[in-house]
């Protein structure tokens, strides 16, 4: 059993889908789809740059979406390898998600690229600029984390806002609250604390200005149901059902993103293989915490392979 997986934020990287690009019509394809609906020149703008506008939130939440769907797309109609066919599930990474419901045909490509474009902007401006802060805990276990967030905050926000992997855990919320909790890491068993290089405090209460931004954007949005279940990363569990798919986007924009136990909940569902598609960051997670194939397809080479393999 497979599952495909979409990644999210900080796999942006300027050059990204240039190659896939310049061997598929199907990759192009896609990116000027995204470029259509957005009114924006992104595809300039992953394929040259510069490093800081591609980082932009509301850059760089769509340009990882189209470059991961591309992925897909030139997979399904130039591999022969239809996603309904040979996954039993898919999930993504905070954005990922969305990705995940296009690839699931729950969204068209169009609305997630305008979807994810208002989601950087609103996740962006929820937060005045260093006001928030996130940082990630290596070598904590859950309980460890929980209890280094609840002693730093001090009445600030301090929310647990990834579950990435076994021994890696990110927290989110103001700065000073996070700046605490680095400093008394060690001190509740973690192995090292450190500041991320962030824009905003992502997936703690901090962002609720954007959770009612994609309320309203979402409830204007046609979701269908997709096509094979999608691991909604508040629940780690399977969504069908449109309606509760939208809660769900809503509720992940402040919720904590538990891919570690989407993870283990896939393969104790029988998943042997995970396939992440564009990127090359969910594949060592996965090996982090479950004993499966983890596989990243980033090239036209490594698609082939792929498509071959099966």
């Amino acid at each position: 059993m497979r599952a495909f997986v979409f990644p999210g934020q900080g796999s942006q990287s300027v050059g990204m889908g240039v190659a896939l690009a310049g061997a598929s019509a199907v990759a192009r394809e896609v990116f000027q789809e995204v470029d259509d609906a957005i009114g924006q020149n992104l595809t300039r703008l992953m394929a040259d740059g510069p490093d800081d506008a591609l980082t932009l939130t509301e850059n760089a939440q769509p340009a990882i979406m189209a470059n991961a769907v591309a992925t897909l797309r030139v997979l399904e109609r130039e591999g022969g390898v239809r996603l309904s066919d040979h996954a039993a599930f898919v999930a993504g990474h905070s954005l990922g998600e969305y990705a995940a419901l296009c690839a699931a045909g729950a969204l068209d490509l169009a609305t997630t690229a305008r979807l994810l474009k208002l989601r950087g902007q609103a996740m962006q401006s929820a937060v005045p600029v260093g006001v928030g802060a996130m940082a990630a805990l290596l070598g904590a276990t859950l309980e460890q984390a929980q209890a280094i967030a609840d002693a730093a905050a001090d009445g600030e926000v301090c929310a647990i806002a990834n579950d990435n992997a076994t021994g890696q855990v990110v927290l989110s919320g103001h700065r000073g609250a996070i700046e605490r909790a680095v400093a008394m890491a060690r001190d509740f068993g973690a192995k090292k604390g450190m500041l991320l290089p962030v824009s905003a405090p992502f997936h703690c209460a901090l962002m609720q200005p954007a959770a009612e931004a994609m309320a309203d954007a979402l409830a204007k949005a046609t979701v269908l149901p997709p096509v094979v279940p999608v691991y909604a990363n508040v629940l780690a569990a399977p969504v069908t059902d449109p309606g509760e798919i939208r809660a769900r986007l809503v509720e992940q924009v402040t919720g904590m993103v538990r891919w570690r136990e989407s993870v283990l909940a896939m393969a104790e569902a029988g998943v042997q293989q995970f396939v992440e598609l564009g990127a090359k960051v969910l594949a060592p997670m996965v090996k982090r915490t479950v004993d499966a194939e983890p596989l990243s397809l980033v090239s036209m080479a490594e698609i082939e392979a792929f498509a071959k393999a099966l």
